[in-house]
């Protein structure tokens, strides 16, 4: 095995009273591909700043091969002192690097190089710190957060660049595509200390839940183990033999490691309050259109989405996903065409930007609004600490300003305020951003069991496939089309990924030609003539599902048509008129659902 370019050895680190880094071990070769995974604030972020030589551990040791190159992706980069970009870049470089890869990078990230750094957004600092680490081309690069403000296009730009490297990759990432697509071993940061996998982030899951659960067994048999000393203790000891003495000294030690020992980080206990049930339409947008100083944003866009619908919305940053967003629901009035909105609606919204979150708030009157200790989670009153604790806060968090939180704490706590309104409408823009991974698991499949109907903008495709039942991409010049399943269904409809946009010198965006992305939008409707698998699949059951479906109706109408039955078995007899219009409901949605594909068919083959 080839000698290591950084090692981490033993490291120690304490933020306050708890230790945070406990004998954590790190060791990175020529050309690995590792990825660190954990809970928010178990300490990854640190740990790589201490292997990048930012931090100072309180003991352990670093070690790095002379003459090996190493750079750091910060969260927030820091611009101060330069011009350009161009010039934040070069700063970057050094002797022998190629020059020339600093302008090109900007180019491919969509930055000319002559962008003002303190007039950038979050995604233009992102791709512009990105470019600054990947130039040299460095032995050891360190990303803490790669993904983080970037849209899809920029991902896999970025997925295809870091394949192409000879660097070896230490990445953090909340992005499991990302993460599956270019890990090869997994480092899992927990309770302080690591445990290494050799294996990429793909099998790291199935891995983690066997260590917990060896864990658990082991907990089990030392907590037994103690009860039988303790009943030795209490009526087994014959007299202070040397014997008993040492078996003394074993139980002692035996209590302090059970009461030292460090366990796993609870989960967020995500639910969602539910509404009244809303109308079967939803929403109905027919041509709407919507254009900033003649550029049209939204063109000629129709939809209508129904109760139970879960829709992805996708494109490039600045294509106008949340203006469509804004407009389907009502909060932004289009230039032209008409959108009308279902009957007992009830909508609860998750801000991108978290704008709705004053620095110098507490956590309490986050929730609560002030002067109160209680929260209404769904019309009933719960005390606000019980409501933070769901979410992963500790009761010292209740009284500290949001501005000291992390922003995987902000994201939580913005999930917590969205959740505890009643809602059978859920609007959710970016709802991933700095979500760890555990959270992001159950907020799919709360957006997965979700009775009502779900919205989101998202750039994670592992979560679009996981949750929701069509896409809405953005094709150019204000064009959208919707496709039917997750994004990989829709790329493979699409035949082509979501296209980036790159910036001219007049300031303008266009959808960016070339061999990647197509600059017109019109192919996409040629390329939506098709039916996916999953519609064929479903045109050739649906008869065969609702015939069944009929049958059991009919049975369990024949059932109850016994004149006896309810004096006889009352039980039996509510048993069976739930089931009777459980069947009832599935029938209507297999009808509706195969009418829905049938038009589809025929649309397509007109």
């Amino acid at each position: 095995m080839a000698p290591p370019l950084v090692l981490l050895q033993d490291i120690h680190l304490r933020f306050g009273v708890q230790p945070l880094l406990n004998g954590a071990e790190l060791s990175v070769s020529a050309g690995e591909r590792l990825c660190f995974v954990g809970r928010n604030g178990s300490g990854k972020s640190t740990l790589l700043k201490v292997a990048a030589g930012l931090i100072e551990p309180d003991s352990g040791t670093r070690f790095v091969q002379p003459g090996t190159t190493v750079r750091y992706l910060p969260q927030e980069p820091d611009f101060s002192g330069f011009s350009t970009t161009l010039a934040y870049v070069e700063a970057g470089m050094g002797p022998g690097d190629q020059e020339y890869r600093a302008q090109y990078l900007l180019d491919q990230l969509g930055l000319t190089g002559r962008e003002d750094p303190s007039n950038l957004s979050g995604g233009e600092a992102r791709r512009a710190a990105l470019a600054r680490v990947i130039a040299p081309e460095p032995d050891v690069l360190m990303l803490d957060e790669p993904t983080n403000h970037l849209d899809l296009p920029a991902i896999e730009w970025l997925e295809s660049e870091l394949k192409s490297l000879r660097s070896a990759l230490v990445i953090i990432s909340h992005d499991r595509r990302f993460l599956e697509n270019l890990s090869r071993a997994t480092l899992w940061i927990d309770r302080g200390t690591t445990r290494r996998l050799e294996q990429g982030f793909s099998a790291f899951e199935g891995w983690r839940d066997q260590v917990l659960e060896q864990e658990e067994t082991e907990r089990h048999k030392l907590d037994r183990k103690i009860v039988a000393e303790l009943d030795w203790l209490r009526y087994g000891v014959t007299a202070r033999r040397k014997r008993n003495v040492r078996r003394l000294g074993d139980l002692h030690a035996m209590r302090k490691d059970r009461r030292e020992e460090r366990r796993v980080q609870g989960n967020v206990t995500i639910t969602v309050t539910e509404g009244q049930t809303s109308g079967k339409l939803i929403i109905e947008a027919k041509h709407v259109a919507k254009a900033y100083d003649g550029v049209p944003v939204v063109n000629d866009f129709s939809t209508r989405i129904l109760r139970g619908d879960r829709i992805g919305i996708v494109g490039p940053n600045g294509a106008g996903k949340t203006t469509l967003l804004k407009i389907l629901t009502g909060e932004l009035k289009p230039d032209s065409g008409s959108v009308r909105l279902g009957t007992n609606l009830e909508i609860a919204s998750l801000d991108q930007k978290r704008a709705a979150l004053r620095p110098e708030t507490t956590l309490r009157d986050a929730l609560t609004g002030g002067g109160s200790d209680t929260v209404l989670v769904g019309g009933q009153p719960k005390h606000v600490m019980g409501y933070l604790k769901d979410f992963l806060f500790t009761p010292e968090q209740a009284n500290s300003p949001l501005s000291v939180l992390s922003g995987g704490e902000r994201g939580r706590l913005m999930l917590a305020r969205a959740l505890a309104l009643p809602a059978n409408v859920l609007v959710l823009d970016e709802p991933t951003n700095d979500l760890d991974l555990e959270t992001l698991d159950l907020l799919q499949e709360m957006v997965a069991d979700f009775p009502g109907t779900v919205i989101l903008v998202s750039h994670d495709r592992d979560f679009l496939d996981r949750t929701v039942t069509s896409v809405i991409a953005a094709e150019g010049h204000g064009v959208f089309n919707e496709y039917a399943g997750g994004y990989a269904d829709m790329v493979n409809q699409r035949g082509r990924g979501v296209e980036a946009k790159v910036r001219f010198d007049d300031g303008k965006a266009e959808s960016k030609p070339g061999a990647k992305a197509p600059a017109a939008a019109a192919p996409a409707k040629d390329a939506k003539r098709r039916l996916s698998f999953h519609e064929k699949h479903a045109l050739q059951t649906l008869p065969k599902t609702l015939d069944k479906l009929r049958a059991d109706a009919e049975a369990l109408a024949a059932k109850l048509a016994d004149p006896a039955l309810y004096t006889r078995d009352p039980a039996g007899f509510e048993k069976t008129s739930a089931a009777l219009a459980t069947v009832q409901k599935e029938i209507d949605a297999a009808e509706e659902e195969w009418l829905r594909l049938e038009i589809l068919r025929e649309e397509i083959g007109a």
